[in-house]
Parts: C-alpha cells; structure tokens; sequence
C-alpha cells in the first residue's frame, strides 16, 4: 500500500474552522478543540434562534397594535374581530407598521370599523 498524506485536508479543515470563529474571545479563537465545541453551540443558537425570532416580532407587533388601539377605545381582540368582520385583510406586521408609523392612516382602519 502506498502511504497517503492528509497534511493539506487537515490543514484546509483547520483554517474554514478558525475562520469561521474568528471574532469569538480568548481560546475559542484559536484553539482547535474549543474552536470545534463553539461553532457547534453558535449553530444550535442561531437555528433555534431563527424560530425564536418569527416569535418576538409576531408578539411585537401585537403590542403596537394593542398600544394604539387601546387610544382609539378598543381591545385588541375587538379589534381583530371587527377586522374580520369587515373583510379587511391587513395582517398583524402591516397594521403594526400603520400604527407606528402613520397613525392617520390607522385611525382611518380604526374608523371604518366602528362605523360597521
């Protein structure tokens, strides 16, 4: 059998991994078997944050909804309600981004609805 180095193969894992961690502090940074252990737990938090993300914006945007509504007299889920009631299809980002950003145009959703 003839002898097969992997000096190049070990050399090309070692750098991808340190690249791939650089920035991180102490050890972690540039030795391999912390190296290793950190791009692990970093790729579980950011698959699990990704979720976790959809979450906080979703319960977000029910607060800015509800912060706003509730200075035009109603509930949240009157709200949401009378939305479906009318046929008004916003969803909860949309009506989030009206009610930070352009309170005029929301007050005028919010009209529309009690008028009904």
């Amino acid at each position: 059998m003839t002898r097969v180095k992997r000096g190049t193969l070990h050399t090309k894992k070692r750098r991808n991994l340190l690249k791939s961690v650089k920035g991180y502090r102490w050890g972690r940074k540039k030795l391999i078997r912390l190296a290793k252990t950190a791009q692990t737990k970093a790729g579980a938090y950011s698959y699990r944050d990704r979720r976790r993300k959809k979450r906080e914006m979703r319960q977000l945007w029910l607060n800015k909804i509800n912060a706003t509504i509730r200075q035009h007299g109603l509930s949240y889920s009157k709200f949401i309600h009378q939305l479906k009631l009318a046929n008004i299809i916003l969803d909860r980002k949309i009506l989030a981004n009206l009610a930070e950003n352009n309170p005029s145009i929301f007050a005028k959703v919010v009209n529309k609805i009690k008028v009904k």
